[in-house]
Formats: C-alpha cells, structure tokens, sequence
C-alpha cells in the first residue's frame, strides 16, 4: 500500500487536487503551501506521520480521487442542484450583517447564530491573513463578532479542510471539495461537524489578486493593509487599501476578466460546486435580465439557502424561529436559472471529463451525480464541450513543449 504522501503526489502530478488541505490531517507531516503557478498544494515539510490507516483511506477522502454525491433519506434530487430537504432565498436580519457580507450574510448570521448560542464551540473558516491581507488563510472563529469581522467570501488559495475535526460540537464554513473531503474523512473517524458551504465557481490563483491589484494602479503586495473580493453591498467591489489609499471595480471586473480565468484545472472538472457535502449551502440568489443571465446592479444581498441534511434543516428553521435570518420559499428552478455557470458545468461535464481523457489527462472517479445522462440529454453541445476540452488541452501541451 502507497503512503498517503506517495499517493498525495500522484494527485498533484495529475493537477487533480483541489488544495483541500485534508491530507494535512492524514500525515501531519504535509503543509499546505502556495507553488509557483499560485495555487495551494500540500508539501513535505517533515517525516511522515501518518493517522493509523490514512493510506487505505486516502483514495475514498481525497477530492481528487473520489467525490461521492450525498443522498440523504427522505431528500429530493435535483439533477443540476443535488439533493435537498427545502431551498429559501435568504438574508441575516441584522442590517450590519447583511451589508458587510457578500450575499445577504446568511451564513454570517448562522455562524455567529451557532456561537452565540453555543450550537458550536467555534467555526472554522477562511479569513484575510492579519499580517499580509492580500493572502487568504484559515482560521477558527469563537465569538459572533469574530464572524461578522470575516464576513465575506475569498476568490483565493485556502485550504480549510485542514482544520477539520470529528466533532459535532463544531462548525465549518468551506468550500464543496472541503465539506466532501471532510464528510468522506469523518465517516471512518467519528461525527462530522456542521458543514456549511456555498456555490463555488473554482479556486483562482494567488497571483491573479495580487496583478489584479497592480492592474487597477495598487501597491505591491506588502504594503496592503486590507483586501476584500465582495461586501460591503452586494455584491460589492474587489477593494485593495493601503496607506496611500484604496483602488477597486465591480464584481464582474475582478471576478469575470481577472479571478475567475485563472481557476485551477481540477475546479474545470468539478462535479459538485453546489455544496452537496454540507449540511446547508448558500448562493447569490441573483435576478436575471431577459436573456437569463444574472445581473450585478448594486442592491440589498440574498442568499439562497439549500437544507441539504435533516441536520442543516432544523438549524435553518431554528435560526429563523430566532430572528437571525428571514427566509422565503425558493423554487429550485428559479436558483437552477440563476446560476447558469454551475447548472451548465454539470451538465456536460462527462463530455469534458471523456475530452479530458482523450487528451491524456487523468481525472477523479464521481459517483452517483449521473453526469452521463446528463450530457446525454443534449448530444450535439456534449460533443462540442468534449472537443472543446480535448483542443485546449492539445493546445496547452503544445505550449509546454515549446
């Protein structure tokens, strides 16, 4: 049997890891650790030392190994979204919440809402780094004003995964390949903790935030004493502040032409960016213009909120009982329309993923998601995205060998 780190390079050789950091928990001798294209990749930096049967393990935890899509009991399956107990559109009650969080602070309110009442000890997250805020690391929340001072979402390398624990009494707040990474370990190590998650569009390289900043006339990155990606509004502006001021753009600038290009190749082939793993997940519940794509006017934030578990369920209900949040009833059709990037990527991700292995890549085993009938529902643009793939591919490799 290969250790985990053997197996650990061989994921990262393939460009299948998803920068989780659960591995880190497997053999405490891995870092995470930015390389040189800008994304997070776990890094010898000790002896192994590994948990007793992390080898056997590995393939089942790790992302870019294996994703299994969650179907609870009693649960309704949507082909584009996953499986659910009930959808809301949604925002925190608290005005100072729901500003300075990217998308209504729904899940601000409920991180603070868990502490506050002692549903969970703390929360584990992803925040700006205090000591160089262009950075993004992971941190463990304790107090409701913690979380509000968090608030907002991170287009950065973070590997939350690595602070996971097998304790109910705790919370996470990560992305989907984190909250699978963690349900799949915590089966085998005891409960899971209260998974929170959100849509992912992928993770960008480090590098992308930090031109960005230079693009729009910024410092270097030392010299920035404050970044956020969104907030502030909805969905807010990328803003970089220094001592010589701030520089910023709108949501579609930083995430549309800057960001959102440089996401990681295992983020192209995700299966689950819905946070199918979590026990609840939250979206921008954007409205949409006539041709069905959303929109990025400047107004109030709402979340979508998906109960994905009987846990995440009665924690949504309770939450509002209590005022935290305001809910309304979602039609998972209108959330399905409003995230057109997620419904389109699972929808002909088998076609992408055969492009993928006729182009020589290796790519992670999904299971229970039904990608090929997907696909196989609108033949002619599967083709299209197989061949598309397979070009870019063949296009790249060419690159590499000039």
């Amino acid at each position: 049997m290969k250790t985990v780190r053997d197996q650990v390079t061989q994921v990262v050789s393939a460009d299948a890891c998803s920068g989780c950091g659960v591995c880190t928990i497997l053999d405490r001798g891995l870092t995470m650790a930015l390389d040189d294209a800008g994304y997070l990749r776990p890094t010898p930096t000790a002896p192994v030392d590994e948990r007793d049967g992390a080898a056997e393990r590995f393939a089942r935890i790790c992302p870019g190994k294996q994703i299994v899509a969650q179907r609870p009991a009693g649960s309704t399956r949507h082909p584009l979204l996953g499986s659910y107990f009930a959808v809301w559109e949604a925002w925190a009650v608290d005005p100072e919440i729901r500003h300075r969080a990217s998308s209504g602070g729904a899940l601000t309110a409920l991180q603070g809402w868990l502490l506050e009442t002692g549903r969970a000890t703390q929360v584990s997250t992803a925040a700006a780094d205090p000591a160089r805020p262009v950075r993004t690391v992971p941190i463990r929340l304790m107090s409701k004003a913690e979380a509000l001072a968090a608030a907002g979402s991170r287009y950065a390398p973070v590997g939350v995964g690595q602070l996971a624990t097998a304790d109910a009494s705790h919370a996470m707040t990560a992305k989907p390949c984190e909250a699978s990474a963690v349900r799949a370990w915590t089966n085998t190590e005891g409960e899971a903790p209260i998974l929170l998650s959100f849509f992912c569009a992928g993770t960008p390289s480090q590098q992308a935030t930090e031109q960005l900043v230079r693009d729009l006339g910024g410092p270097k990155p030392e010299a920035v004493t404050d970044l956020w990606y969104r907030g502030r509004g909805w969905p807010g502006r990328f803003t970089a502040v220094s001592a010589d001021g701030e520089v910023s753009t709108d949501y579609d600038s930083s995430w549309g032409r800057a960001l959102g290009p440089t996401t990681q190749w295992r983020c192209k082939i995700c299966p689950d960016g819905v946070g199918e793993s979590a026990d609840i997940a939250a979206a921008d519940s954007w409205e949409s213009d006539e041709r069905g794509y959303p929109t990025f006017g400047e107004r109030e934030g709402r979340s979508a909120l998906i109960a994905r578990t009987e846990r995440g369920l009665e924690i949504v209900r309770a939450a509002h009982a209590a005022g935290v949040i305001e809910v309304r009833p979602l039609d998972p059709e209108q959330l399905a329309a409003a995230q057109p990037l997620q419904t389109a990527r699972r929808q002909y991700l088998a076609a992408r993923l055969w492009g993928a292995r006729l182009g020589g890549r290796s790519v992670p085993r999904y299971r229970g998601f039904r990608l090929l009938k997907l696909s196989a529902e609108h033949p002619r643009l599967a083709v299209r995205a197989l061949r598309g793939t397979l070009l870019r591919l063949r296009a790249a490799r060419r690159k590499d060998d000039a």
